[in-house]
């Protein structure tokens, strides 16, 4: 085992906090990589983030393949790496020759300052899917990050809700195949932020064979949207205008999402990802005017005469009804705290996923509980035609 190996291996049994490697031989083949420690249900693993050009390529690894990689790339690539771990903090110098020179500083106390701060920043960041230190194009594009890879102060919460979003999908990965293309339908997608961060996420971070498509009323919505997704390069991305209640695209799709599609848009979104016996389901309905108009009951008059009592009762009196009847439709269902960008009560998120075989039907209790609320909400009636 020759130094730089032993070094390698000594440092990463030494608390790793980062590396940085640099200076590189071909820009084509990358400019520099960053490499930290991250969690991945409950288990360690270590990103790496490659740079090559305006483009972003995050990849994770075991310890002995990170290890194995960073020897490689120091010896092919790169001139200059910075390792830092609890204990000590190492440089790596590369010649012209190729002779490789590697200087050591001891941290006797462990807490060097400048180790510290790595270790406190990767505490902050870990928790998040895309790290907020790091430039991805489509939130660069977007003008959630700066091209140095900064979180724009004043975007910082839609920021936050993108890598939620993602933390619900993470959950969900197992169910979708692993064999095949995975078709995706996202209902009224709008602007895109979290269509784009699907993408990224499933293709470029998970490397899944994915075909997504973005559908929208609004043409200017749509064009904005296609020509970001080939300037991205992302060529398993479309967009097409269309409406949700009418749309007769696809004959089967794995995963349908609908985030915040106003009133009974989501209950037609919902209705076809039954009908396509979609694998998951991801809502954030937004806009429950329907329930709204429709709910009335003698005993809750004492607080349905209050209106923004009453339009929270529906808003959740329609989600919990949507919710039994995805469960009825053989969908293990929950309802989720999702962040909403519009700090407005509507940040509920349906996530549902197809169980095994159909639950036993409750269509009668359901049916009772509608019945006292005078309430007939469109996504019951789709189902029974």
């Amino acid at each position: 085992m020759d130094e730089l190996m032993s070094v390698l291996q000594q440092i990463m049994e030494q608390g790793f906090v980062q590396a940085v490697l640099s200076n590189t031989l071909d820009k084509e083949k990358g400019s520099k990589v960053k490499i930290r420690p991250v969690l991945i249900k409950e288990q360690l693993f270590y990103q790496e983030t490659l740079f090559r050009g305006t483009q972003v390529f995050h990849e994770n690894f075991d310890r002995q393949t990170i290890i194995a990689r960073m020897d490689n790339y120091l010896h092919t690539l790169f001139k200059q790496g910075e390792i830092q771990s609890e204990q000590m903090d190492v440089t790596v110098l590369v010649s012209k020759k190729a002779k490789i020179t590697i200087k050591k500083k001891q941290n006797t106390d462990g807490k060097n300052k400048k180790v510290e701060e790595a270790a406190l920043s990767h505490n902050r960041t870990k928790r998040y899917i895309l790290p907020s230190d790091t430039p991805v194009d489509f939130m660069v594009e977007l003008g959630i990050q700066t091209p140095d890879g900064q979180v724009t102060k004043t975007r910082y919460d839609k920021f936050r809700q993108i890598n939620r979003y993602l933390e619900f999908i993470e959950d969900i990965l197992d169910k979708l195949p692993t064999d095949r293309t995975i078709k995706i339908i996202d209902f009224g997608c709008g602007k895109s932020y979290l269509t784009f961060a699907m993408y990224y996420y499933l293709r470029e971070i998970q490397h899944r064979d994915i075909d997504v498509t973005g559908l929208d009323l609004k043409k200017d919505v749509i064009l904005h949207c296609s020509q970001l997704a080939q300037k991205l390069g992302y060529k398993h991305l479309h967009f097409e205008m269309g409406d949700i209640s009418t749309y007769e695209g696809a004959d089967a799709v794995d995963m349908v999402v609908s985030l915040h599609a106003c009133d009974t848009a989501t209950d037609y979104a919902l209705e076809k990802a039954i009908k396509w016996n979609a694998s998951v389901i991801m809502a954030v309905p937004c806009c429950q005017h329907e329930v709204n108009r429709q709910i009335q009951a003698d005993a809750l008059k004492p607080i349905l005469k209050y209106g923004v009592i009453k339009e929270r009762i529906a808003a959740l009196v329609t989600d919990a009804v949507r919710a039994e009847l995805l469960e009825q439709s053989g969908y293990d269902t929950q309802i989720l705290e999702f962040i909403d960008m519009e700090h407005t009560p509507k940040n509920l998120l349906i996530r549902a996923v197809k169980g095994k075989g159909m639950r036993p039907v409750r269509r009668d209790k359901l049916t009772e509980t509608m019945d006292f609320l005078n309430i007939s909400p469109t996504l019951e009636r789709l189902l029974k035609e």
